[in-house]
């Protein structure tokens, strides 16, 4: 049976910079207050006639061109995100015709900060099966135009930004090497802790201008919950996947988090004793880019060199729903 290896990664940003500063005129807020509660000093946001395929399309050619592949030799597309361009359909067959493909699937995931690894078991699942030999994967959000910049979205606009990751899975006959194990996991009981109640199909009129004053668009989150969960389900998902290959927490050569908060992520690494040397942070310039954090920073890890061949690289994630996931590969 065949495994799943990374063929190529790519990433893109918007080129606008948005730094804390820019939020103190339009909310109480400050560099500091942001600096220190989420590590975050700026983020990308997008600019007038951006869109989300624009981001991952881009990253996508990055990573064919780092594979030394042409479009047209990808069998599938799994596409992570939770900020369609539109409502429907999803980014998956824009980004298919946009890279002049055939009638290949393009597959539409939507789990939240978890997308990325979530898309990454079911490309490795297409592979393990014999289904197909090479299947992109993209995370991609933009959440700028989604954040509520006033006074009331104070605790959540400040940490969310725009971009994309991707990744190029293919498949090997070589033992030892790819993605070794995944552990995946959902808890709904607690979804309204970190959601977007509306708009949805349960309300008639979907649009509402009473609701949307009330807030309901916009993300509502409690931070403390949030943080008590994913400080404890990350850790625990990296060590069942280690469990499962017989292997300790200190011989991972790299483990990329999901960058929602640099506390997060420390705490995450002082649960598995990991070295500042082994883990990868870059919320602060980037902000949460949700489903595309991973695939980014993984890119930069890529083309800086922070992984050679026989590596040990975790990847991790928490998010609304809850869900949460981790995945285990060799480099």
């Amino acid at each position: 049976m065949p495994t799943s290896i990374v063929l190529g990664t790519g990433r893109a940003v918007p080129g606008r910079v948005v730094t804390n500063d820019e939020f103190s005129g339009s909310m109480d807020t400050s560099d500091e207050w942001i600096r220190t509660r989420t590590g975050i000093r700026e983020r990308r946001w997008i600019s007038p006639g951006e869109t989300g395929v624009d981001l991952g399309l881009e990253a996508t050619r990055q990573a064919l061109a780092a594979a030394g592949m042409q479009p047209g030799e990808l069998d599938a597309i799994i596409y992570a995100t939770i900020t369609p361009d539109h409502f429907l359909p999803g980014n998956g067959v824009y980004l298919q015709t946009r890279l002049g493909l055939g009638p290949i699937p393009a597959i539409d995931l939507r789990m939240q900060c978890a997308g990325f690894v979530y898309a990454l078991s079911v490309a490795d699942a297409f592979i393990r099966g014999g289904m197909y030999r090479r299947v992109l994967v993209v995370g991609q959000e933009i959440q700028s135009t989604r954040m509520d910049v006033s006074p009331k979205g104070r605790h959540t606009a400040v940490l969310f930004a725009d971009g994309a990751g991707a990744a190029i899975l293919g498949a090997t006959d070589e033992p030892g090497r790819g993605i070794l194990a995944f552990d995946l996991h959902s808890d709904g009981a607690f979804a309204e802790k970190l959601w977007v109640e509306e708009p949805g199909s349960l309300h008639n009129p979907t649009i509402s201008a009473d609701r949307y004053e009330a807030g309901t668009y916009f993300l509502q989150m409690d931070g403390k919950e949030v943080f008590r969960h994913a400080v404890h389900r990350m850790p625990e998902s990296v060590r069942t996947c280690l469990d499962r290959l017989g292997l300790a927490p200190s011989e991972i050569a790299l483990l990329i988090p999901h960058q929602a908060n640099m506390r997060i992520s420390e705490m995450v690494q002082r649960e598995l004793g990991l070295a500042d040397s082994q883990v990868y942070n870059n919320i602060e310039r980037y902000g949460n880019t949700t489903s595309a954090t991973i695939p980014i920073a993984l890119d930069e890890c890529v083309r800086a060199g922070r992984v050679a061949p026989g590596d040990l690289v975790a990847l991790t994630a928490f998010g609304s729903g809850f869900v949460w996931g981790s995945v285990v590969m060799r480099w």
